[in-house]
């Protein structure tokens, strides 16, 4: 698939029945589409080079894993993604890659269909991990096909609406599924959706959950197919890793 083609056809899309995104939810009511079990869409990414042994147990940071500064200019300019994404999105693969097979490819697959990497509507990625402008998906109100998800006290911190709760940040979490995937994943002693360094490492703990095989091509499709119920997702966070494989082999 050429670039244009990519950009063209990948579209921002989470389900609300995993409880996860924004623009997925207004095919809830169609019910979930069977994975493609023939897809064999495991992308096999060097894990970059390490300064320290330690790796991050999903539930319990002791340390952010360091990326290699070459490996991570050189793979960022080849890929095409911010240096600042591609290390979110490096160091959740080390955190997780003790007892899972996530290549970071599935993430930044997943980062670009989500948010073009935190960059959509012109907005720039900050060194921080955080969007120049926060990332806020529709108001989840019951309109048209959309699920109708009340905020809480919790959640309206995250979006500002008291009413509606709003998926978050770049990889677009509802605020209840991030109570429950929060991760801190650059240390800072905070956990926050708007972050993508934090995301990252939410996002890679929800596809690793259940001891998923990702490198099969079932195992891999079930793990984005729960991100979101629909086929179409599967295909298109395929064809963006697969893209960001191929122009960094």
């Amino acid at each position: 698939m050429s670039p244009t083609r990519l950009i063209a056809t990948l579209a921002t899309a989470l389900a609300a029945v995993a409880g996860l995104g924004w623009a997925g939810s207004q095919t809830v009511l169609a019910g979930p589409e069977p994975a493609p079990a023939t897809l064999q869409p495991y992308v096999v990414a060097p894990a970059p080079t390490t300064a320290q042994s330690p790796v991050l147990p999903p539930d319990q940071p002791l340390g952010v894993p360091e990326i290699d500064a070459a490996w991570l200019e050189r793979t960022a300019e080849r890929a095409g993604i911010p240096a600042t994404a591609l290390r979110a999105y490096a160091t959740a693969q080390l955190a997780v890659g003790r007892t899972c097979a996530l290549g970071w490819t599935t993430l930044a697959g997943i980062g670009w269909v989500e948010s073009q990497h935190g960059t959509i509507g012109e907005r720039t990625l900050r060194r921080d991990g955080h969007s120049s402008a926060p990332i806020l998906g529709p108001a989840l109100d019951g309109a048209g096909d959309f699920a109708a998800i009340p905020a809480t006290p919790d959640s309206a911190r995250w979006h500002g609406n008291d009413r509606w709760d709003h998926a978050v940040g770049p990889m677009q979490f509802i605020p209840s599924t991030w109570r429950t995937w929060a991760a801190d994943g650059d240390g800072d002693g905070v956990a926050d959706p708007n972050d993508l360094d934090d995301a990252a490492l939410a996002a890679a703990r929800y596809l690793c959950h259940d001891e998923r095989d990702l490198t099969s091509g079932d195992g891999w499709s079930d793990a984005v197919f729960s991100y979101n119920h629909s086929r179409q997702y599967v295909l298109d966070v395929h064809d963006a890793a697969t893209s960001y494989a191929e122009r960094t082999a």
